[in-house]
């Protein structure tokens, strides 16, 4: 379906002037513009000073007349001096800052017919930065024998034409890469266009994103740079609101992201607006979204397409503004095949899908990134930390050799550098400290080996790593149990030999089952028999 024409233009005091009927045998371009048959406008955002507002009333009346299907939008700006440039481009720059431009659905035309000279030029600049991501319309008049509504002409700015400007964009688009990176300067080529690219498509689109990549990866840290980042452009203006998707199970799940009202189930003693509603207008950010019920995918599906959900026990549907950003480890299309997982909500929340690299793979990194942490340490603490040039060549040395696993990814790397500064005497970190928090790296990487014995046989070593400490043990330790008994019930019966108790009836090898479908494991996978 082919996108709508929303245009932005300012009112021309004379070309568009005249009240009397004879008006309309002269060409008054912002008029004209709505009389193309072949230019359909959607809407007309029609910007004019409060001192001609009868006249902006009057135009957009006549708009409506040759052209129904076009509403206008009219918006005051005064200017007390149309000619000056400085006022002229803050005034229509903090226009264009505050406007919800949404690329995915229209496309947009700056004309520059009307407004004086300086009004154009500021239009074409601003267009040409992206700061009304927009093509220029230019209309002309007809032959003076003529009555029709004269020609136009659509302009796509091509940035490789203006040097000085493409210059000016290039270097804002540099400061926002910068910021995603929280000012490290990564070495690592892959992940550099990564987030060269999700900087571009933050700021182009309210679309849906999707991050992907191991635990420890930064997957929450990106998210709220990405929030800040669309802040900072006003492309939104409420608040960050996060979620971690595995701490939601059964009504809790609903109540949290859709709400509730009062008396909706026991325990329900006031309303709750829920965290779909809270980030109206704001960027919400749902973390392992593959745990999420297939209950609340089909939910969640309907909140995006059509910005309406039903709180929990409400007859009447609520309305969110939000943007969607969605985090996992897992792989989607697995669960798909699984069962688990929609595969319209998958289809819907992938278009933009970024998959983090662990640490393990971008080791290049590790070297900023240790300086960010220190940095980071200092700042907090308000005592300068450092490493002695000794103690640093050592880490670095050992930290980028394949001798380190880095399973936790950035958490580790932070967990050591505090750990290294805590030790540390007066601050400065020596080569002693740097051997110690080796050797408690490795020896946690030992044990971390020795857990995932078992693992190791039925996973793969990336998949391994992409899950929490805790998981892994758990897992470990229901594979034991699996092992030593005969069959799947039993097994179940003895690892929920407690929780049965309290149960009206028990399925313990259907709880079991789900369980090890959580890792997408079958009793025969984990050998079993």
């Amino acid at each position: 379906m082919p996108k709508r024409n929303h245009v932005i233009g300012l009112l021309g005091s004379n070309l568009d002037a005249g009240r009397a009927e004879d008006r309309w045998s002269k060409w008054r371009p912002t008029v004209a513009a709505c009389q193309h048959e072949d230019l359909l406008i959607e809407r007309f955002e029609l910007l004019h000073e409060s001192r001609h507002r009868a006249l902006a009333e009057l135009v957009a009346t006549d708009i409506t007349s040759v052209s129904p299907e076009t509403s206008v939008i009219l918006h005051e700006l005064d200017f007390q001096d149309p000619w000056d440039f400085e006022e002229v481009f803050a005034a229509l720059h903090a226009f264009a800052r505050a406007y919800p431009f949404d690329t995915d659905k229209f496309d947009y035309l700056v004309h520059i017919t009307t407004g004086s000279h300086v009004q154009q030029i500021c239009g074409f600049l601003l267009s040409e930065s992206r700061h009304f991501p927009a093509r220029l319309l230019q209309t002309s008049p007809p032959p003076r024998t003529s009555t029709d509504p004269g020609s136009f002409r659509i302009i796509d700015l091509d940035l490789s034409r203006y040097d000085a400007l493409a210059t000016r964009f290039a270097e804002e688009q540099q400061e926002g890469l910068t910021f995603l990176k929280s000012g490290i300067e990564t070495r690592n080529p892959t992940f550099n266009r990564l987030i060269e690219q999700i900087e571009r498509v933050a700021i182009a689109s309210k679309s849906p994103m999707l991050i992907t990549g191991p635990t420890g990866a930064g997957k929450t840290r990106l998210a709220r740079r990405i929030y800040e980042l669309k802040r900072r452009r006003e492309q939104i203006t409420a608040d960050f609101v996060e979620v971690n998707c595995a701490t939601l199970r059964g009504d809790h799940a609903m109540s949290t992201l859709f709400g509730h009202i009062k008396g909706a189930f026991t325990g329900a003693t006031n309303n709750r607006p829920g965290l779909l509603m809270s980030a109206h207008n704001g960027l919400l950010f749902l973390d392992e979204i593959g745990e999420l019920g297939l209950d609340e995918q089909a939910m969640l599906l309907r909140a995006i397409e059509e910005r309406r959900f039903l709180p929990v026990g409400a007859d009447r549907e609520s309305e969110s503004n939000f943007q969607l950003l969605a985090g996992t480890n897992r792989d989607l299309q697995k669960a798909v095949a699984e069962g688990t997982f929609r595969e319209d909500l998958l289809a819907r929340i992938n278009l933009w899908t970024f998959r983090l690299p662990g640490l393990a793979e971008r080791r290049e990194d590790i070297e900023p990134n240790l300086d960010y942490e220190l940095q980071r340490i200092s700042d907090a603490t308000g005592h300068r930390v450092s490493m002695s040039k000794e103690a640093r060549t050592a880490f670095l040395k050992w930290a980028m050799s394949a001798d380190a696993r880095w399973a936790g990814n950035f958490r580790d790397l932070n967990a050591a550098v505090i750990r290294m500064t805590t030790l540390a005497q007066s601050g400065r970190i020596s080569v002693a400290d740097v051997e110690d928090e080796r050797q408690r790296l490795e020896s946690k990487s030992r044990t971390q080996n020795e857990s995932d014995f078992n693992l190791g046989a039925i996973l793969t070593s990336e998949t391994i790593a992409s899950m929490d400490l805790f998981d892994q043990m758990q897992l470990s330790a229901v594979i034991q149990i699996c092992r030593e008994s005969r069959t799947l019930s039993d097994a179940g019966r003895r690892l929920f030999s407690v929780s049965r108790l309290s149960r009206n009836t028990s399925n313990d090898a259907d709880r079991l089952r789900k369980f090890l479908a959580r890792f997408s494991l079958t009793w025969k996978d984990i050998g079993a028999d």
